[in-house]
């Protein structure tokens, strides 16, 4: 694979995770990030993008990253792959693997999106 193939299948991959297009990239954090993480790690095998963010998350939220878990339930949200109901399942199921103050720091983060998509369904 050229390394243009690679820089663009990274950024398709980008877009599928995120919902959003990368535009600029500048210095090799990034460059690594597109080319390798989303062009390669999230391309290789056969599980598809959800699964990997319900990895992602599961890892995230064990590890005391609730910001990174936060920001994929967000990405899951406004993507249609997971809805206010899963978040919530997700805390519960967490709490009991990755423990209770864990779980209760993602819960902080789920209930903020839980708010945005409530306020969303409000709007004309």
């Amino acid at each position: 694979m050229t390394d243009d193939e690679l820089r663009t299948r990274g950024k398709a991959n980008m877009q599928a995770v995120y919902g959003w297009d990368v535009d600029h990239v500048e210095g090799s954090f990034v460059e690594y990030t597109i080319d390798h993480l989303f062009g390669r790690v999230w391309a290789e095998g056969n599980l598809t993008v959800k699964e990997r963010r319900l990895l992602l998350i599961g890892l995230a939220a064990g590890s005391g990253l609730e910001d990174v878990a936060g920001l994929q339930l967000d990405a899951a949200t406004r993507l249609g792959e997971l809805d206010a109901d899963d978040l919530r399942t997700i805390v519960v199921f967490l709490a009991h693997y990755a423990g209770w103050p864990r779980a209760a720091r993602l819960n902080m983060e789920v209930e903020k999106i839980v708010a945005r998509l409530a306020a969303d369904d409000d709007q004309p």
